[in-house]
């Protein structure tokens, strides 16, 4: 895992770089709207695995917000908190039935809605504060 600010970010932008096509700045857009949300917001790269090895874009204040992860047909911000979570906009889309995490797939040509997604942001980094 890595929490250094700049090594974290400097890896998360050679995943952006690498994923050639528009989920690389699909998931840019996404990341300048999470680090919006909060200046205490931090990156983190977590979850290294071999078929995995560059691991996964995490966003953390007290704990983790959420997590990036780029699939075939979209770009997924993983909530570990999200039913925790009031989602006045209703931008979760996916992994309803959990009792725990929420999801948001973006497909390509999504439409972000940033202050939506700033709010959850920013509600995520309450539930954490809270303990």
């Amino acid at each position: 895992m890595s929490t250094d600010e700049s090594g974290a970010a400097a890896e998360i932008d050679a995943i952006i770089a690498n994923a050639g096509d528009w989920h690389g700045p699909l998931l840019a857009e996404l990341r300048g709207v999470i680090l919006s949300a909060d200046p205490d917001v931090v990156e983190a790269i977590k979850w290294r695995k071999p078929s995995r090895p560059e691991g996964v874009a995490t966003w953390m204040c007290d704990g983790n917000l959420c997590v990036a992860d780029l699939l075939k047909r979209a770009v997924r911000l993983t909530f570990p908190k999200g039913a925790k979570l009031d989602d006045p906009t209703g931008l979760f889309n996916t992994r309803l039935d959990s009792a725990t995490v929420r999801a948001i797939d973006f497909p390509e040509h999504a439409r972000i809605d940033a202050d939506g997604l700033r709010g959850l942001v920013r509600a995520a980094i309450a539930v954490n504060r809270e303990g």
